[in-house]
């Protein structure tokens, strides 16, 4: 049957003046014997039933096509939305992930460059965050109730969980969601399935934004466990060196100690209170700090 949303090769069954009928070889050979199925007809109601034939219009006919002959083509719906064959590849791909550029926003949503003439909806519902015009989006393509392709930021069911990273591989990728509950949400490479830890969560991580992140461990199911922290021996350094900074920002003087609360210390270090006494106590082995009653002076 012919696929919407897919790259298919399909069969040139007619020309006409504005282009030729195309229809799925082994559909037709076949048609004849099928009998309809009672189970189907739900799903019928839910997603409208594909034609026999989709035309390709006349400028994409390949000069040498001939009635038998076949052409590989995408299979969309025009700005009449009406089914449509198309030999351009499209950025994007039922069910597969990418970044595409928004180039308009409007009542229903955003509208999207996928590489072909008339531009992919966005949905509002489908947005987790509201994107501007000019922006890139991480968004997986589907089709919806009615029937039509559409794009989704909900991409979670979409990503990849066969990569090739390994316990303490750096990987870099994109926030496609946070959680209160869990963390952050990453897509590997933005095809893989990975998640920042509640835990492990610190600094400016937004949705939508870039992040480079530590695997920390790979799943039994193949999703990926991230840090965007190092190992401790290593962050620890690293951590003394924006406490130093931190001081100078309050004129010599942090107006606390390492025995603030956790939720002082995460807002104001971007850090956890046990990584923030570990690097104190560095400081003060180096002698570079002072610890008094209520602050944290620099030497």
């Amino acid at each position: 049957m012919i696929r919407l949303g897919e790259i298919q090769t399909l069969e040139i069954v007619k020309k006409v003046e504005f282009g030729v009928y195309l229809a799925d070889r082994e559909r037709r050979m076949s048609r004849e014997s099928e009998i309809m199925q009672k189970s189907d007809k739900k799903q019928e109601e839910r997603t409208p039933q594909m034609p026999d034939k989709v035309l390709l219009p006349a400028r994409q006919v390949p000069r040498e096509a001939e009635i038998g002959g076949e052409v590989e083509v995408f299979v969309y719906r025009d700005s009449k939305d009406r089914l449509i064959a198309t030999t351009t590849r499209p950025l994007i791909t039922l069910g597969q992930v990418a970044r595409l550029r928004v180039v308009q926003t409007g009542q229903v949503g955003a509208f999207l460059d996928w590489g072909l003439e008339k531009d992919l909806l966005l949905p509002f519902k489908e947005q987790k965050k509201r994107v501007k015009e000019g922006e890139s989006c991480l968004v997986a393509l589907y089709i919806d109730k009615s029937g039509r392709l559409c794009a989704t930021m909900n991409v979670y069911k979409y990503l990849r969980q066969d990569s090739p990273y390994q316990k303490d591989d750096r990987v870099t990728g994109t926030v496609y969601e946070i959680s209160d509950n869990f963390g952050a949400f990453v897509a590997v490479d933005d095809v893989f399935s990975g998640l920042i830890a509640k835990k492990e969560l610190y600094g400016d991580v937004q949705i939508g934004g870039p992040v480079a992140a530590r695997v920390v461990e790979v799943k039994e199911d193949g999703r990926l466990d991230l840090s965007i922290r190092e190992k401790a021996y290593l962050q620890i350094d690293k951590d003394a060196e924006k406490i130093l900074k931190v001081i100078d920002s309050y004129d010599g003087a942090l107006p606390f100690t390492d025995k603030a609360s956790p939720e002082t210390i995460k807002r104001e270090m971007q850090m956890s209170k046990n990584e923030f006494k570990r690097a104190v106590g560095h400081l003060l082995k180096e002698k570079k700090i002072a610890i008094e009653e209520r602050a944290i002076r620099k030497l």
